[in-house]
């Protein structure tokens, strides 16, 4: 008897602290749980940015626009985005064919309004102050002209081999030709500056040397997101003429959809 009545005020004691202890305890953990979900949320926001991979959600940023404003990645969330990263820097020059790359995305959002048919935004990343960034977007009609000499080289000059190869392969990989003033820049896509280089550094798309090249630059790079933000698409150039060009992406992303 005297056993059973143990067993009794144990099993008694037992009913009445469960519940003490689960009221007790609910706070404690709620408040812990919360503490996990500030901090996963601080992590994200101040996590540096890392190269992403296909099948990778791409990091977000916020870059200001050469045309005024900023632009944030989330705030895109629901449209594919094309990423580029033109070269920019050549020596003692600007590439040429980063300038083609933009100014033949511009005409076929002219004519075809890609941007609209493929819930498509497109951004280009100079990792450069805004005065040079604004210099870049000035330079246009002096870019297309040179490569309208890269086509057309004087007569005498393509008795030259090496001239001759070079206006071959222009008028392969630059078939259009874009003629505009000052006045008359065509700028419908978002030039972000990357000044700090936080994004360009970030993806290790920043360098000092590329393709025969000792200047600060970009390794031209593409990127093409879906609506989620996730890299369905990336190509990085072996050398600065190495690129898709805009029909081939156009291809790439009607099959994406």
């Amino acid at each position: 008897m005297k056993m059973a009545c143990r067993w009794t005020k144990k099993l008694t004691f037992n009913k009445v602290r469960r519940p003490h202890m689960k009221n007790n305890c609910f706070p404690f953990f709620a408040l812990l749980a919360l503490a996990i979900v500030c901090q996963g949320l601080l992590t994200a926001q101040t996590a540096p940015l890392k190269p992403v991979n296909f099948g990778d959600m791409m990091p977000d940023f916020t870059l200001p626009a050469v045309q005024g404003g900023e632009i944030s990645l989330s705030a895109l969330k629901g449209k594919n985005v094309l990423l580029i990263f033109p070269r920019g820097r050549v020596g003692d020059h600007w590439c040429q064919i980063c300038h083609y790359q933009y100014a033949e995305l511009a005409d076929l959002e002219r004519e075809l309004q890609i941007r609209k048919k493929y819930n498509l935004e497109i951004l280009f990343v100079l990792p450069y102050d805004k005065a040079t960034v604004e210099h870049w977007a000035d330079i246009f009609p002096e870019q297309m002209a040179v490569i309208e000499g890269w086509k057309n080289p004087p007569a005498e000059a393509q008795k030259d081999p090496g001239t001759a190869r070079w206006m071959e392969t222009s008028r392969r990989l630059f078939p259009k030709k874009f003629v505009m003033s000052k006045d008359s820049i065509p700028l419908p896509f978002p030039i972000l500056i990357d000044g700090e280089r936080k994004l360009s550094e970030g993806l290790q798309l920043f360098t000092l040397f590329w393709d025969r090249s000792y200047v600060e630059q970009n390794i031209a790079t593409i990127f093409l997101l879906d609506k989620t933000g996730q890299v369905r698409f990336k190509y990085f150039s072996q050398g600065t003429v190495d690129r898709p060009d805009a029909a081939f992406l156009l291809k790439f992303i009607e099959r994406m959809l």
